[in-house]
């Protein structure tokens, strides 16, 4: 077979489907382009724990699929891994991802060895997929026999072999890490197929492999996608085992009654979060399961869960079903097993009852807490974090550069927001003795400005360290927040955005698409009358040499010619009917209102506007801007964008039901943060609001707010349910909708100087503009405009809403 090329069309088409978060298709991107050449190389992508490397694995499927591989091996490090991916690729299981355009044929060991597969083995129009996990493909010994390995009746030879023998085999390791040279056997497994590429997925590469991409835990905690962990300690020093479970336990129940009424509110099915033991050995942790099930912790049948190398198929079972709304488990203890491949978002508290100075074991067992119960932040603390009661270890962890800290916190770019002023605040990474905590309640880790997309953010949340007390007073502040819902305040409208979203109809043309700059522009050259001229000839009567008298014609000086003058009215409407009889569009209200649109700003460029009703245009002139305008609309049917048609599905913002109040709450008059939320506006619509950089979302609000040609404004969020719909199917979340004293709405973007002419802004940019020329044509909605501000130009416009729309000129 031909070997595959870079289709970056074909990563943004899936990670639209898939809805892929952006390093997800980040990765996708860096792997589709590392292949190309098909030798057989090994690349690895870096992405930290609970980002979502299922969604890159189905991603890369049907990228490799799509771009004819028919045969695509997976291999996971044990069974836990291995039953996860064929759920993962399994439709009708709760845990399948979905948007694949390519359904391959799954083979595993307890399948492979039938009629049907043996056919489809040889049958290039299938797309296979082997899912197995690395036991299964070792070379067998003189003990141990491997099925893949046997030969095979319905296959011609061993499945194995058949897999060395094709010429398209590419194999994607997860859990990359556990491949490593160290482990011979494992290594080799892979190597002996001799693929024509090897994909490698960890959030720990092995010492030596540089990745091609990365995507730190710091950066997964700053964008949002996972939980952000929160060290809780004891202020009187206690760490006592029996202290440290009971805390944890009176946590958990704090954690739950959050997690449920955020739920409710939102009449979303509960989730309840799970206690984590990290346990030394399995007899520490048949102890410590037995404590937890005393009256005060979890008395309850099948609350705690032990599972171990020793586990029984029934626990393991319970195990796979740990977040399933009626679970009785509400406590998992383990040693060793659980720390990869064990993918739950319900893990809520996490205790380390064990020395866990690996930096990969510290991750791993963070990341079984990651993820998040409801599939993205929600705004409430309680919900939005992980709390790793802390024993002494953990104290070890944050003083180690090895360990947790110097893993969440980018080298250089971690910064002490201390909250309130206290005594003896330590450096970053490092806690002092138990007398100087116990004088200090919390502290915040917060990262440096970053770019995220095009956009440039400031500063987020990465690691909280708090006391048990504040920990609690948090719950209690979520508890009460979440019973109020931030609705819009008294007497603020509801705003009817209007959304254009795709429909699969046939491509086309609309007189929408021209831009009243082309219009004007080509108006412009008729700016001036035309004369027409009468030609003149002057005979000149000559004697030729033979006497005979001849006529020589040589021309004389020119005249104006009288034409006929057309009045403004009858011009505008032969513009129009020239135009509109082109046949180029259907005959409907909003194309009437578009071609009229189209010839007021044709004349707008002559230098005609809608006042001059007495003007008058010579019939040359009049005819001459009548083929031009004509040529103009042609140009732009043969040029019109090969896109699918939009209809409008209009929605009611604020959403109902609103959601719930944020418990982080401060005055707009603070110090900027980009974790808190905003109060005491005068014309925003919702009581609160967030913002992701100071320098333009925050100050762009201010602006609003003090303006007195503002009714209201309304900050918008990614996701939600305003969105512009760009041409390759992204959508585009801009930040504020704005309602004048004039009634005319204003889609508002604030943009770094910096990322102002990035092709995706820009992209994004001219999806507005063209969005908003459209709702203005179809009049059904209201006056709707888009205005791009830059920092530069928000700063120069000094708080004022005149300012801002001379500087930034919109269309």
């Amino acid at each position: 077979m031909t070997w595959i090329s870079y289709d970056a069309g074909l990563v943004d088409d899936i990670a639209a489907r898939l809805d892929l978060r952006t390093p997800n298709a980040g990765a996708i991107h860096a792997v589709a382009e590392a292949i190309v050449d098909g030798d057989g190389r090994e690349v690895v992508c870096d992405l930290a724990t609970g980002v979502g490397k299922t969604y890159i694995l189905a991603g890369l499927v049907d990228y490799l699929a799509s771009q004819g591989v028919r045969n695509i091996l997976v291999v996971t490090p044990g069974t836990t891994i291995q039953d996860k991916t064929l759920a993962n690729f399994t439709p009708g299981h709760p845990k399948y991802v979905p948007g694949g355009e390519i359904e391959p044929l799954v083979i595993t060991t307890e399948n492979f060895a039938r009629g049907q597969v043996g056919d489809a083995l040889h049958d290039d129009t299938v797309t296979k997929l082997f899912i197995f996990n690395v036991q299964q493909l070792i070379r067998p010994s003189d003990k141990t026999s491997r099925r893949v390995r046997a030969q095979d009746e319905f296959i011609g030879t061993g499945l194995y072999q058949h897999l060395q023998q094709v010429d398209d085999l590419v194999v994607i390791a997860d859990e990359h890490h556990v491949y490593n040279a160290k482990a011979k056997a494992f290594n080799n497994a892979i190597e002996d197929l001799g693929a024509r590429a090897v994909v490698g997925l960890t959030a720990t590469p092995a010492p030596g492999v540089e990745p091609i991409f990365r995507y730190s835990l710091a950066e997964a905690i700053a964008d949002g996608y996972v939980k952000i962990p929160v060290i809780v300690y004891r202020p009187d020093g206690r760490k006592d085992e029996q202290t440290v479970l009971a805390d944890a336990c009176h946590l958990l129940r704090i954690k739950d009654a959050a997690w449920t009424a955020w739920a409710e509110s939102q009449e979303e099915t509960p989730v309840h979060p799970v206690l984590f033991v990290v346990c030394r050995d399995i007899s520490d942790a048949d102890r410590v399961a037995n404590r937890l099930t005393a009256d005060d912790m979890f008395p309850g049948e099948g609350q705690v869960l032990t599972i171990t190398s020793q586990s029984s198929d029934v626990a393991l079972r319970a195990l796979a079903a740990v977040e399933e709304p009626d679970s009785p488990v509400r406590a998992v203890v383990s040693v060793n097993k659980l720390k990869e491949g064990w993918d739950v978002k319900n893990i809520g508290v996490i205790v380390g009852l064990r020395a866990l100075a690996s930096e990969t074991l510290t991750e791993q067992v963070l990341g079984r807490g990651l993820r998040l119960p409801y599939g993205r932040r929600v705004g409430t603390p309680m919900v939005d974090s992980v709390d790793l009661v802390a024993h002494e270890s953990y104290r070890q962890l944050l003083a180690n550069k090895e360990a947790l800290l110097q893993k969440v916190l980018p080298v250089g770019g971690g910064e002490i927001d201390d909250d309130r002023p206290r005594p003896a605040v330590p450096a970053a990474g490092q806690l002092g003795g138990e007398g100087q905590q116990a004088q200090q309640d919390m502290l915040n880790f917060t990262s440096s400005p970053r770019i995220i997309g095009d956009d440039l953010v400031d500063g987020s949340l990465l690691l909280q360290v708090e006391s048990m007390d504040d920990a609690l007073a948090q719950g209690e502040r979520d508890k009460k927040a979440v019973a109020t819902l931030r609705a819009k305040v008294p007497g603020a409208p509801t705003i009817r955005f209007p959304r254009r979203e795709r429909e699969i109809l046939p491509v086309k043309f609309s007189f929408s698409y021209i831009d009243n700059s082309s219009a004007r522009a080509e108006g412009a050259a008729y700016a001036q009358e035309f004369k027409v001229t009468l030609a003149r000839l002057e005979a000149d009567p000559q004697r030729r040499m033979d006497g005979t008298l001849g006529v020589h014609w040589k021309a004389a000086e020119s005249v104006d010619a009288t034409q006929k003058h057309i009045p403004i009215s009858e011009l505008r409407s032969d513009l129009f009917d020239r135009i509109w009889n082109s046949g180029y569009v259907d005959e409907n209200l909003a194309e009437v209102r578009a071609a009229e649109r189209v010839v007021r700003e044709f004349l707008a460029g002559a230098g005609v506007t809608a006042e001059d009703q007495d003007h008058q245009w010579g019939e040359l002139r009049a005819t001459q801007a009548a083929t031009a305008l004509g040529k103009l609309v042609e140009a732009a049917y043969n040029n019109r964008k090969l896109q699918p048609s939009f209809a409008f599905r209009p929605v009611d913002v604020p959403t109902v039901p609103p959601p719930p109040m944020p418990s982080n709450v401060v005055s707009k008059w603070e110090t900027f943060r980009k974790d808190l939320w905003y109060a005491d506006w005068e014309h925003s619509i919702e009581p609160v609001a967030s913002f992701d950089a100071r320098s333009t979302e925050y100050t762009l609000a201010h602006l609003f707010d003090g303006s007195p040609s503002i009714q209201w404004w309304l900050r918008n969020y990614d996701p939600g349910p305003i969105w512009i719909e760009r041409d390759n199917g992204k959508k585009y979340y801009p930040d504020f909708i704005v309602l004048d004293t004039q009634g005319t709405y204003w889609v508002v973007e604030g943009k770094a100087n910096d990322r102002a002419n990035d092709p995706e802004v820009q992209d994004k940019k001219r999806a507005a503009e063209d969005w908003a020329r459209f709702v203005r044509d179809f009049e059904e909605f209201g006056t709707w405009r888009y205005i791009f501000a830059t920092e530069s130009i928000i700063k120069n416009a000094q708080n004022s809403w005149e300012s801002l729309l001379a500087l930034a000129k919109p269309e």
